[in-house]
């Protein structure tokens, strides 16, 4: 282990997952970095009335920074927080709205549980959780898509997408009416598991579009559509996960079309 590595400086840009307290006046920094995936940091003295920059390291903003510490990993895993620029302060655009907020909070735990492995590089997820919490902040969609666009697009990430236009089982094209988590999404009249749900075609449309990206079709989708569709991505999400995401229940979805 080479001499001095716990004062090695280096930079990169991230996200705010989740601060915690520590001490008095310090505070614990989960942060998904662009080049060096999830890590955790010391920001010292930044609850102090007098700190520079408390107020760029909040959950849901996208920062540039300086850390000290080894992007290798060698030694501590808590890194030190020695520099913050502000990029885009996402969460001061979403404190007044609480359905916006809480699925923020729900995209940055689904992140953090997505990368079990610090400092392990995951840029597909960096610019996939960054493009929702912009989209949130814009407020040109409304939060509950935003969010199970993301989940989808998260669930891809991870392996775990679920089966849409084919049967998740026996791989045959085209929309089936059943859909079984255990089973992998969508499935086939000659595959469909005792207990599979039945949505409406609309739902399983509208989990299409919000995988794809078509916002023309997931804008005009009707408030009954989109509850069955966050009830589908969420027990396949956390069937993947094996325990529930706490902050999914907090989320509110009884927002209107912006």
């Amino acid at each position: 282990m080479p001499a001095g590595y716990r004062r090695q400086l280096y930079r990169d840009d991230a996200v705010v997952l989740r601060v915690q307290k520590l001490g008095e006046s310090d505070r614990i920094v989960t942060l998904l970095t662009r080049r060096h995936g999830r890590l955790r940091a010391v920001a010292r003295g930044v609850r102090r009335t007098s700190s520079r920059f408390g107020a760029r390291l909040e959950p849901f903003g996208h920062i540039d920074l300086q850390l000290a510490g080894s992007p290798e990993g060698l030694g501590s895993s808590l890194h030190s927080v020695s520099q913050v620029e502000a990029i885009d302060l996402c969460g001061k655009k979403l404190l007044g709205d609480y359905p916006r907020y809480t699925a923020a909070s729900a995209i940055c735990e689904t992140a953090e549980r997505l990368t079990p492995v610090e400092r392990e590089p995951a840029l597909r997820l960096f610019q996939l959780t960054l493009g929702a919490l912009k989209a949130l902040a814009a407020g040109e969609h409304a939060g509950s898509l935003v969010l199970d666009a993301y989940l989808l697009r998260g669930m891809a990430f991870a392996g775990w997408a679920p089966a849409v236009n084919e049967c998740a089982v026996c791989g045959t094209p085209g929309q089936h009416a059943a859909f079984a988590v255990p089973a992998g999404g969508a499935v086939c009249p000659d595959c469909r598991p005792p207990g599979a749900a039945h949505p409406s075609p609309a739902t399983l449309g509208l989990m299409s579009a919000l995988t794809s990206g078509d916002w023309a079709v997931a804008d005009a989708s009707e408030p009954p559509v989109r509850r069955e569709c966050s009830g589908l991505v969420a027990a396949h999400l956390q069937w993947h996960m094996e325990r529930a995401l706490r902050s999914l229940p907090l989320v509110d979805r009884r927002e209107l079309n912006p």
